[in-house]
């Protein structure tokens, strides 16, 4: 081979290697706001986002491996999954948790302990058609049509304010994951960061760099990611629910 013939080859080479790059990225990608770095997963309505908590014989499914090797029975890959609402130590979801439109577990709706508690908290709802970040006592009153949801706590924005309790300057970091979902319902974002910070470094990149009006704080303390675009496999003890984006397999 000439060296012009390799030259033209290494360019086509790194052409396809960026193309096909892009294509894997399109769920996940890395952002950086405000000198922290997030890794950021987003589902579309008319994509297979689901909630994931117990297998067909009612065991907790508690980790990414499992979760996948149940998708690939289903003739189904794993996109990307991430832990969603916090549980007791059975793995058994604190608050409300819905599957196929069934609660398995209550809405709660008093203050308490813990970041759960700190109200307002509220639901992720997936439903027909997009999805939903619902304040806890909207949800009790309007009772929406879920077919799958998660209660967690506390919000992280509220109509575009972030959560009145959240301190600019304070030294409470930890690793921490939640989701956002677009003013119009039809795009879920899934943000983790990648080192500690506090809840209101961590609103604002849904408020300010995101623009979605309403989030949902899942964990800090289990904040776990499955995301094999961006090279993303965390380990760690069982999980409790799991959100997870499938798509047939290839």
């Amino acid at each position: 081979m000439t060296t012009m013939a390799m030259a033209i080859w290494v360019r086509a080479a790194a052409a396809f290697l960026l193309l096909a790059g892009a294509s894997e990225a399109e769920s996940c990608r890395t952002l950086v706001h405000e000198g922290e770095s997030y890794a950021v997963c987003e589902a579309g309505a008319d994509e297979d986002l689901r909630l994931f908590l117990n297998d067909a014989d009612d065991a907790p499914i508690g980790t990414f491996e499992r979760l996948r090797e149940g998708l690939v029975a289903e003739g189904r890959r794993l996109v990307f999954a991430m832990n969603a609402g916090m549980y007791h130590p059975d793995r058994r979801p604190v608050g409300l948790y819905r599957a196929e439109g069934r609660d398995v577990s209550r809405l709660v709706t008093s203050a308490g302990p813990g970041n759960f508690g700190l109200l307002p908290n509220g639901v992720f709802c997936i439903r027909e058609g997009g999805f939903a970040v619902i304040e806890t006592r909207a949800y009790a009153n309007g009772s929406p049509d879920c077919r799958f949801a998660t209660q967690s706590g506390p919000m992280l924005v509220i109509g575009g304010a972030l959560h009145p309790r959240f301190l600019e300057g304070s030294d409470s970091r930890y690793v921490r994951n939640g989701v956002g979902v677009s003013a119009d319902g039809h795009r879920a974002y899934f943000v983790i960061s990648d080192g500690a910070v506090n809840f209101h470094t961590f609103a604002r990149v849904f408020r300010d760099a995101l623009g979605v009006p309403d989030a949902l704080y899942f964990d800090g303390n289990v904040s776990r990611l499955y995301a094999p675009e961006i090279l993303r496999d965390d380990f760690g003890f069982p999980m409790g629910p799991m959100v997870g984006l499938s798509v047939p397999a290839d």
